[in-house]
């Protein structure tokens, strides 16, 4: 088992824990220890936020209007299609625009001796962000960008996606190298050093705040309370029931300025994972057999939608969230998926840019495009994508 492997099994093993799945001796033992991690870790974030709001820290403006979209949760609100958007209407309307990712485990190709030669050197050695895109081309492989940068690039025209942990230094690049007016920052709620304009906060509707605690308890980065530092909340994966309400009033009870805008991710079609460019509609579902295959953070939903088309799920997996597949994994699941006389195998589009080039075609494998749809607010989504142009 490699070390990676081993990663993923504990890391199931504590969703496992947390998500209340685990009723034994050891699983009550270790909720007690995590619930206690979880207040000491609360603290800890709750003063890294005073230390900013008091400015003992200060954060950093760089002449440019920033845009921060993040969750209160580890992942699972469907951020990158919300991205997405923004920096489609941004682009469109005339701004330009760069994306800025930490790259959530994208790799570094440099060799170990010159990592350690910055790490460790009395001289300031400036290592400039990772260029995924140029707004032109696609310039690095799935493994280098990471997977969510790496889908941004590709779907995105005349929008640069750039990868670095530091984003004060990815944004001040954007800007010299490409003339940037407009940075979005993907996944920085909780990035406070960079000074952002508009905050955007996005809510799962399914599962709005998971078990209520912090990590390690739970899966919150950060104290529900800390709702009221976002501008404009997205409802994301909402039906639009009205029994969002209740939802919706607490929202408001926390925020009281902020707009609430409500979104769902609708489907559109399905692509060829390995020949990119070939598109079925969503009606070649109705009445297949189908294999899912999956690493994300709520694969419920994805197959919710693929019942939802008319599918039939005959074979399900599930790999840990981020899971990059092997080649001989996606080999197996192939055999499995024949054996259970399955006629497509089905994966999300963030999963499509993780899988191994396959070259036996003896079984067709999918991805399903999903966009974002306002259900609710669009006056208000109207409202804030003006208030950016205008800023």
């Amino acid at each position: 088992m490699t070390i990676r492997e081993i990663g993923e099994k504990i890391e199931q093993a504590f969703i496992e824990i947390i998500r209340e799945r685990r009723h034994d001796s050891l699983g009550n033992l270790a909720k007690g220890a995590l619930f206690m991690g979880s207040r000491i870790y609360r603290r800890l974030v709750q003063f890294r936020i005073w230390m900013y709001d008091n400015r003992v820290i200060r954060n950093r403006a760089i002449g440019c209007l920033v845009v921060s979209i993040g969750n209160l949760s580890c992942g699972g609100t469907g951020k990158t299609p919300v991205v997405e958007v923004f920096a489609k209407t941004l682009s469109k309307k005339g701004r330009k625009v760069a994306v800025l990712s930490r790259g959530y485990r994208s790799r570094d190709k440099r060799s170990l001796w010159a990592k350690l030669r910055k790490k460790f050197s009395s001289k300031k050695m400036e290592v400039p962000p990772r260029v995924v895109s140029d707004g032109k081309d696609l310039l690095l492989d799935s493994i280098t960008a990471g997977d969510e940068p790496f889908m941004l690039a590709s779907n995105l025209k005349n929008v640069v996606v750039l990868v670095d942990k530091d984003r004060v230094k990815s944004g001040l690049y954007a800007i010299d190298e490409f003339g940037t007016d407009t940075l979005i920052l993907d996944d920085g709620f909780q990035y406070l050093r960079l000074k952002a304009h508009i905050n955007i906060l996005l809510v799962d509707s399914t599962s709005p705040f998971d078990n209520h605690h912090v990590l390690p308890r739970g899966l919150l980065r950060e104290p529900i309370k800390n709702i009221k530092r976002a501008d404009y909340i997205f409802l994301t994966k909402s039906d639009g029931s009205p029994k969002l309400r209740h939802l919706k009033a607490f929202l408001r009870r926390q925020n009281h300025r902020a707009e609430i805008i409500e979104c769902c991710h609708r489907p559109q079609y399905l692509e060829d994972v390995f020949d990119r460019g070939r598109r079925l509609p969503l009606s070649e579902l109705k009445g297949k057999k189908i294999a899912s295959i999956s690493a994300i953070a709520n694969p419920a939903s994805f197959n919710a939608f693929l019942c939802e088309f008319g599918g039939t799920i005959v074979l399900e997996k599930h790999f840990a969230d981020h899971h990059r597949y092997r080649q001989q994994e996606m080999i197996d699941f192939v055999n499995d998926a024949k054996a259970a006389g399955a006629e497509f195998i089905m994966t999300t589009e963030k999963d499509a840019v993780r899988m191994p080039r396959l070259d036996r075609r003896d079984i067709q494998v999918f991805f399903l495009r999903v966009e974002i749809d306002i259900l609710s607010g669009q006056e208000s989504f109207d409202q804030c994508i003006s208030r950016i142009c205008f800023i």
